[in-house]
């Protein structure tokens, strides 16, 4: 995959390969919806300390090509 405005795939980053993916966008490094309770990835809620806390560290939603117009679509409605 070519990158460009809609996926970016940095195989010079340290972190890289990360999350088992043959093809990872890296556009979305860091979630941009990570705030949101409700998102269209699959993140698991855990309780620590008495308080309830979003774990996306199994989610590969921003990280597929395929859903960069998903994620924008809820940026816009946000």
């Amino acid at each position: 995959m070519e990158n460009s405005y809609r996926y970016f795939e940095n195989r010079e980053c340290q972190y890289y390969p990360c999350h088992n993916m043959e093809h990872v966008n890296c556009l979305f490094c860091y979630c941009p919806l990570n705030h949101m309770e409700h998102c269209p990835g699959n993140p698991q809620f855990i309780k620590v300390n008495g308080k309830r806390i979003k774990d996306c560290s199994g989610c590969r939603f921003p990280h597929e090509p395929q859903n960069y117009d998903v994620i924008m679509q809820f940026l816009m409605q946000k």
